[in-house]
């Protein structure tokens, strides 16, 4: 069979090992053009044929990043007079965590209530909690600045409230726990190097009173009951203190009432309309 001829005309004209044949057509030439032209290469789908909208579903970039930062999110877009400020995982003081660790990070929670404070739209605010504990010092900075807001506040107790997440717990000016919460009253611990001196006694029973003050001043229970309470032995396994369960925590007198979100909510919308109607504004 000669080198050019072939029996289908699909087929290549020529054996790619053998130099085609000047007479014969270039395959990849149009008819009517010269030779040596670049082939006309197409994209797949064609250029030409219209492309289906590409759709993109879920969040904006900017609630992504402030779910990823803060913790917070604007979805649902619903105008509300109630900001919801959430407290969970662990506390995180002035040193970092590991990454493992949920935490909330007091130098994001103090300048939310300041722009809260601020804020005309903000009428009251829910904190909800479902925290370890965590840093003294952060736990205190921030349950003193919900203490201080000057609109109504309403706190929630979700799972638990251990540790310096009691005192933000009662800075509220109304609290809740549900059922199944569960909150841990015990003394302060230290750890890490710690000089063994009396001074350093005396700074933990100093930091200690300062809790206790604290919650005190700001639920019904009495400072009696719950350095009671705090230095309760037998309760907890290899350690002191005392676990308050649902209503164990409100017949003590550290919380309010027992209630979940719904009556937490509507507490606080009664408390923004008494404000209202005490400062004469309209209802």
């Amino acid at each position: 069979m000669p080198r050019n001829s072939f029996q289908n005309q699909d087929e290549f004209p020529y054996h790619p090992g053998i130099e085609p044949d000047p007479d014969l057509p270039d395959p990849g030439v149009p008819p009517g053009e010269p030779p040596g032209r670049e082939p006309e290469r197409f994209d797949f789908p064609h250029p030409e044929e219209p492309k289906a909208p590409r759709r993109i579903e879920g969040q904006r970039k900017e609630n992504m990043q402030a779910l990823k930062e803060l913790g917070t999110s604007n979805l649902p877009e619903v105008k509300s007079n109630i900001h919801c400020l959430t407290i969970v995982g662990q506390i995180e003081g002035h040193l970092v965590l590991p990454p493992q660790n949920k935490t909330t990070k007091y130098e994001h929670i103090l300048p939310q209530l300041v722009a809260l404070e601020q804020s005309p739209e903000i009428e009251g605010v829910l904190v909800v909690l479902n925290t370890v504990g965590g840093d003294v010092e952060a736990g205190l900075a921030i349950a003193e600045m919900i203490a201080g807001l000057s609109k109504p506040t309403v706190s929630i107790v979700l799972g638990g409230g251990h540790s310096i997440g009691v005192p933000v717990a009662v800075s509220a000016n109304y609290s809740f726990i549900t059922h199944t919460a569960s909150m841990t009253i015990h003394p302060i611990r230290l750890n890490g190097l710690i000089i063994g001196v009396p001074q350093t006694w005396e700074y933990l029973e100093k930091m200690q009173d300062r809790v206790v003050r604290f919650i005190v001043e700001h639920s019904r229970i009495s400072e009696a009951a719950f350095r009671e309470m705090m230095f309760r032995s037998g309760e907890l396994a290899r350690d002191i203190g005392t676990v308050l369960i649902g209503k164990e925590a409100v017949e003590c007198g550290l919380i309010d009432e027992v209630g979940s979100v719904g009556q937490a909510v509507t507490k606080l919308k009664a408390m923004i309309e008494e404000k209202k109607q005490s400062a004469g504004g309209p209802v």
